[in-house]
């Protein structure tokens, strides 16, 4: 993860875009290449979705390349740990959403 972080830096370092890689733009950023992935889903039915053809599975790779670039980056800029970050929201997920109230079930509940 630190080798990825520390190309992304370099990456944007030779380019001169460290200035526009705000907090606020990443974000944005962010949001966009999330939607570019959504986006190739549209339409689709969830057994296609799950048996996608090569061209489709390249696009949907880029776009989890482009959602963690921007994910790290913006991470990076704010000095947070992701991995510390999903670590921390699984032990609230898993006092939320105990396994004898939520197994096998999508629906929302209050504790």
């Amino acid at each position: 993860m630190d080798e990825l972080r520390e190309k992304i830096r370099m990456f944007a370092r030779e380019r001169d875009w460290e200035k526009f890689h705000t907090p606020k733009n990443l974000a944005i950023g962010l949001s966009v290449e999330a939607s570019e992935l959504l986006e190739i889903f549209t339409w689709l039915s969830p057994e296609e979705s799950a048996t996608l053809p090569q061209a489709t599975q390249t696009q949907v790779e880029e776009e989890i390349g482009d959602i963690l670039i921007y994910l790290l980056n913006f991470c990076d800029k704010l000095g947070i740990d992701p991995v510390g970050c999903a670590h921390r929201k699984l032990e609230i997920n898993g006092a939320k959403y105990p396994v004898n109230k939520a197994y096998g079930s999508a629906k929302k509940y209050s504790l």
